[in-house]
Formats: structure tokens, sequence, C-alpha cells
């Protein structure tokens, strides 16, 4: 079966020669001009993962990331422009899960599309964590057969690179994890991605579940080292 990708640009080249290079690959696409109109068309149309411009008319990619996260945790990657580093981190503060400088190669915007699909089926499918798919870690629940995670009973709705990294860390606390494995256990051994992503993810982790519990401090860093997950008392 096909997965369905959404794309969102207010150029009309891109939204051409990408869905061209898209669906010679095999995927259905779907594509939106604006903000607006992809979000009724992404909640209705339940695509496998959006491709989203930062910069687009009547609603722009970061207010429509914000609206799709209330209740889709589906992979989103953003497209931005070569000095949209600001609007790059925020982004993945609010969830998405990669981004991709303008200009760029259609071939890398295809790999790391299928990084991600892979990484959600992957999810899907239970992983090798213990029996059902379920790893508990005191008041942390996580559920990979139906990508749920909890903590002290709250559900905490994570996008699929936040739920690798929470469930890379939490498989054994105490043990540290520099960036460079947290960058291949969530984006593959193939996909290069900066410092700052992994640390904007750590951040976005934490303040989720801050945002339930305030006294959530069980992601720690090693500054100058990497992060682990606290070891319990």
């Amino acid at each position: 079966m096909s997965h369905k990708i959404a794309l969102v640009d207010d150029d009309r080249n891109i939204l051409t020669s990408v869905s061209i290079a898209l669906e010679s690959e095999g995927f259905e696409v779907v594509t939106y001009n604006d903000g607006e109109t992809a979000l009724a068309g992404i909640n209705t149309g339940t695509p496998d993962l959006a491709v989203l411009d930062i910069k687009m008319p009547r609603m722009d990619g970061m207010e429509l990331l914000q609206r799709l996260r209330k209740t889709n945790t589906m992979p989103v990657i953003f497209l931005t422009s070569k000095d949209d580093e600001v609007d790059e981190l925020l982004g993945l503060r609010m969830g998405a899960d990669d981004y991709i400088k303008k200009p760029f190669s259609q071939r890398l915007l295809i790999e790391r599309i299928r990084a991600l699909l892979r990484r959600k089926e992957l999810e899907t499918s239970g992983g090798d964590n213990s029996a059902g798919g379920v790893m508990t870690r005191g008041k942390l629940v996580l559920d990979s057969d139906r990508h749920i995670c909890s903590w002290n009973g709250k559900v905490v709705n994570l996008t699929v690179t936040e739920f690798l990294l929470i469930k890379t860390l939490a498989q054994r606390p105490g043990h540290v994890k520099n960036r460079d494995q947290l960058m291949d256990s969530a984006y593959g051994e193939n996909i290069y991605v900066d410092d700052r992503t992994i640390d904007s993810h750590i951040k976005r982790l934490r303040k989720k579940f801050r945002d339930i519990d305030n006294e959530f401090n069980e992601i720690e860093t090693l500054y100058g080292v990497g992060y682990r997950y606290k070891e319990p008392a």
C-alpha cells in the first residue's frame, strides 16, 4: 500500500516538481498552496506524512503545525528558506520532525520522508521492547504498538521522533546517550542532523511532560556529554 504525502507550499513550481518526483517513487501525493486549505484537507484526508513550507499566505507553516499537533502526531518535515534558522528551531520545538533548507535536493527530501515513515512503521510494529510492546519505567509507560506515551496515567502526545528519543533513553536508565547515538536512534545512520536539532527535541519532550507534571526531571543533561534517563531511587 502506498503512503499518502501532504505537500503544502505556495510555490506552484515546487508543488509540481516535488509531486512528480514523489509519485515516481510510488507515493500518493495531495497538494495544497496555502495553510488554511491544507488544515481542512489534512484533517479529513489522514495523510501518513506532511511536508510544510513555513512562509505561506492565509496561514503560515508554524500556525498550521500548531493546529495539526492538537490532534495529529504524523511526521512533519518543514521546508525553510536559507536564512530561517530561528524558524527552524521554533518549528522543531513546536513538534516538527525534520527540516530541509531551500533550495533542496529532491532525492534528499525523498530519503528524509522514507526515514520518517520507516520509524513510524517501527513504532506501530511494536519494536523490540518487552512483550506486547509496552515499556514501564515508574510513572512512564510507552506502548509502542499503539504509539501511546503516558506519565502518571495521563497521555503525553508525542511525535514519532519524540517517542523514539524517550524510548531510547528510558530503555537503559542511568546510561548516558550522546547526541550521535540519539541521532542514530531517531533518524537512522544515513540521515544527518546537527546537535541543535536533538537539543530542541529534548527541550520539547521535557516541556510536554512538565505540562502534565511540573516536577518532571527524569531526562538529565550531562553537559558536553549527552542525556540520560534518571535511574529509579
